[in-house]
């Protein structure tokens, strides 16, 4: 049987799949407000991502199989009229990309600032430096973690940033693409979601909208987020024991033999063929690098300080990235430009030829995050895919209060998952979850009560640590897709070879929030957690038994 006898067999299993499902989901659907599709807020909402998802795992071609589920997706909700789904289609597409333009500047110019640092010599210097400083793949990966957690302000910026700058390091020591990109994703989110002071704690306390109370409740419920806490551990865990399981494990064997990108589709394999100055020093991209970290948390502390906010914290709180981060990157980029000239690292003309070149290099990331906006614009707003997500969290009541957290984490990562977003996802869930554990309601909560409702805390880590789990699992989450684009990995290699990871750090927490669920009243919240980080070390040191400990990798000479 042919590739294309094969492909056309399971596309037709998947259409057959889909039909199946028809009765269901009509079943299902009631009658819509004005304005809204009658599929809205029914099972309809989730098929645009499935569908998408599906055929990018078939067909390993990502533009196509988000295009057909947006396709998918606006058909539904013009109750398929082919012309109104178009035309909705064509002005959403267009909406995203003027919405979301200052993360389009950002990628540029970072993409912009790469190329300078490329020619100017900076990345091979510092690819040399670091050879002969880093001498083992285990501390090249302990360096790249330990870069991923200073950056933890923002993830898109810790997604880009790390990747980019630990690249040159880590395709030296032979460590595959994959790893680098599950590296910089596994740590930027986890390392957010728990940061007081980050774009995540200020979206996660205007959530709640509750200024007194806000902030607290975000702190109080961090060592309950078992799926970010415990991601840390894996991934400690994971260096230090030399471990790898599932796809990672193939990308690595062949990484070792001098094939960092594995499967045929590398997308950026000559995207670092350019000239550069052989005279570049480390500094032609430490600088540069420490530019672009100044520039950008400026931005976003001056962002917040536009929006209200009087003292660093609530600056953070008011900060837009997409306001910031464009702002202090282009001030960063400037800068480095005439940091160039004054060194005489490169001529005019070559700064300037810096500035497209940056741009081509990110044209991927940004017609895949143009794609993955809108699939997940019309999920969530045009088919209500979270209200049909809510009204199954919010089906299960009191009755079964203890078990909760593990029905929310489950349906967070679900949802995570088909919408591609972190932040609308706990967005949705969070308002429900607070109302579901707060006797007489969340507007009737006062700090004092906290103390007497500790399984509210657990219900908020489970919703934060399901939303990051699900966005980590999803092919079109945009921080995701920058973590591809950062570490220049194909962006299907790095899903599929993530996902093994993430589904096993989840389904710990699973059970761990099942356990907490049980014993959160009798024991001290420092117990659940101690368990919870045991479970993980065990689990792994089972998995290493299981499929072999890989040997160390040789020095690097």
């Amino acid at each position: 049987m042919t590739i294309r006898e094969r492909l056309t067999k399971k596309f037709g299993m998947l259409l057959l799949v889909v039909y199946a499902l028809v009765p269901l989901m009509t079943t299902v659907a009631f009658a819509a407000e004005e304005g809204q599709s009658r599929f809205y807020g029914t099972a309809w909402s989730l098929l645009p991502p499935i569908v998408a998802i599906v055929l990018a795992l078939i067909t390993k071609e990502v533009y196509s199989s988000l295009f057909i589920g947006i396709l998918v997706g606006f058909l539904i909700q013009a109750e398929f009229n082919p012309i109104n789904a178009l035309t909705t289609l064509i002005n959403d597409l267009a909406g995203n990309i003027g919405g979301n333009a200052g993360i389009l500047i950002f990628l540029v110019v970072l993409g912009s600032m790469v190329a300078l640092m490329i020619r100017a010599g900076g990345s091979k210097a510092y690819g040399d430096w670091a050879v002969e400083h880093l001498k083992t793949k285990k501390s090249a990966l302990f360096s790249t973690f330990i870069l991923a957690a200073i950056l933890g302000v923002d993830d898109y910026f810790n997604n880009l940033t790390t990747g980019n700058v630990m690249r040159p390091v880590t395709d030296k020591h032979q460590i595959s693409r994959a790893k680098l990109a599950y590296m910089c994703d596994a740590t930027a989110a986890p390392i957010c979601i728990m940061m007081p002071i980050s774009s995540w704690a200020a979206a996660v306390t205007g959530v709640i909208n509750n200024e007194e109370l806000g902030f607290q409740i975000f702190v109080r419920a961090i060592p309950y987020n078992f799926y970010a806490i415990l991601t840390i551990v894996f991934i400690l865990v994971m260096i230090i024991r030399n471990i790898d399981f599932g796809p990672m494990k193939l990308h690595e064997d062949n990484a070792a033999k001098g094939d960092i990108y594995t499967t045929p589709e590398r997308p950026f394999a000559n995207a670092e063929e350019m000239k550069f100055n052989p005279n570049g020093k480390v500094i032609d991209l430490v600088i540069p690098v420490i530019f672009l970290i100044v520039g950008c948390v400026g931005g976003l502390i001056y962002a917040g300080y536009l929006n209200g906010g009087t003292d660093l914290l609530t600056m953070f709180a008011n900060t837009d990235a997409f306001v910031g981060l464009p702002l202090g990157s282009t001030i960063a980029l400037i800068v480095s430009m005439i940091f160039f000239m004054v060194r005489k690292s490169m001529k005019f003309t070559e700064l300037m030829d810096c500035l497209p070149e940056g741009f081509k290099q990110m044209v991927p990331a940004i017609l895949i995050l143009c794609f993955a906006w809108t699939i997940g614009g019309v999920t969530r707003y045009g088919l209500g895919a979270p209200d049909f997500v809510a009204g199954l969290v919010a089906s299960f009541g009191p009755a079964l209060r203890n078990m909760l957290p593990a029905v929310i984490f489950v349906i967070a990562c679900f949802l995570g998952f088909a919408t591609g977003t972190s932040w609308g996802t706990f967005g949705i869930l969070l308002p429900i979850v607070l109302d579901v554990f707060t006797p007489g309601g969340f507007e009737n909560l006062t700090a004092e009560a906290l103390n007497e409702i500790p399984i509210l805390m657990v219900g908020i880590g489970a919703t934060l640590g399901g939303a990051v789990c699900g966005d980590h699992c999803s092919p079109i989450s945009d921080t995701t897709i920058m973590a591809s684009s950062g570490s220049q990995c194909y962006h299907l290699n790095h899903v599929v070879t993530q996902m093994p990871y993430a589904l096993t750090v989840a389904a710990i927490s699973f059970v761990n929030y099942v356990l907490t669920g049980i014993l959160i009243n009798f024991v001290p919240e420092i117990v659940c957690l101690l368990i919870a980080i045991a479970s993980t070390i065990v689990t792994l040191l089972v998995i290493e038994k299981i499929v072999g400990r890989r040997p160390s990798a040789a020095k690097v000479k």
